[in-house]
């Protein structure tokens, strides 16, 4: 168990896909249209933002001065924050070798939307699923630092807020009943937009990365920040267990997990 020598972490959390399994009338809706196979969520942690939120800055200036860019439709959209998914293949490219630049680390952890564990673990409750993967993500992080700074990427209704910081004070009380002891890190939790919140732009893209290797088997973009992300949990992959948690030891790829 590592001590907190930092005095100052931020997190920036995102997600890709949804918690749900069925639809209103309670038919079961995973792998159909608008409805993802996997929940991912993830963080970077960084001690400077203020040097990734710069250099965002700089993309933007940039773009907004490239004359081939212009015509672009979803170009004005960049120019006011990035999104992986929308963003055109010029300018994710920009913001792809800004990312690879900037020091900071990522984690993911995937959860398969697995029926049988919905059910019995998550009392086929979306909110319950999406909070037990808040507490995963966070469990063997916040006691690293003297302060920890959590920005949430803003998603559903700002009711779901308390849950979540419910959740994340869940994942510091499992490590202190794991490791017996106390954790008097100071934990602060902000929600925010991609706007009003630059680094969530860079874990927006790093979360659009894995989730391109998971579901279209594609190990270009995840490669390519690779150096960046320091854990892929693929939580309920039970037939690659132990072997489902990829770091620099057992380096992730797409053909090692079992199929979704």
């Amino acid at each position: 168990m590592k001590k907190n020598n930092v005095k100052k972490c931020y997190y920036f959390v995102d997600e890709s896909g949804d918690p749900y399994f069925y639809d209103r009338f309670g038919n079961y809706i995973v792998d159909k249209e608008g409805c993802s196979k996997i929940l991912i969520l993830g963080f970077i942690k960084t001690q400077n933002p203020t040097s990734i939120r710069s250099a965002l800055k700089k993309v933007h200036l940039t773009i907004a001065k490239e004359k081939y860019l212009n015509g672009i439709p979803s170009l004005k959209k960049s120019l006011v924050t990035f999104h992986a998914k929308d963003d055109c293949p010029e300018v994710r490219e920009k913001v792809f070798k800004a990312i690879n630049k900037l020091n900071f680390k990522a984690e993911f952890y995937i959860a398969r939307k697995l029926e049988s564990i919905f059910i019995k673990r998550h009392k086929k409750n979306p909110d319950i699923f999406y909070d037990d993967l808040i507490s995963k993500l966070f469990k063997n992080q916040l006691h690293l630092a003297e302060e920890n700074l959590i920005y949430l990427a803003v998603r559903g209704n700002r009711a779901r807020q308390k849950p979540i910081e419910e959740a994340i004070t869940k994942a510091k009380l499992l490590f202190e009943k794991k490791w017996q002891t106390k954790v008097n890190s100071q934990i602060n939790i902000f929600p925010q937009t991609t706007i009003g919140e630059p680094c969530l732009q860079v874990v927006d893209y790093m979360a659009w990365a894995v989730q391109r290797a998971f579901i279209k088997k594609d190990m270009r973009f995840v490669n390519f920040v690779k150096s960046k992300i320091s854990l892929i949990a693929d939580l309920y992959d039970f037939k690659n267990y132990p072997k489902n948690f990829y770091n620099k030891k057992n380096t992730f790829n797409y053909q090692k997990i079992s199929p979704l």
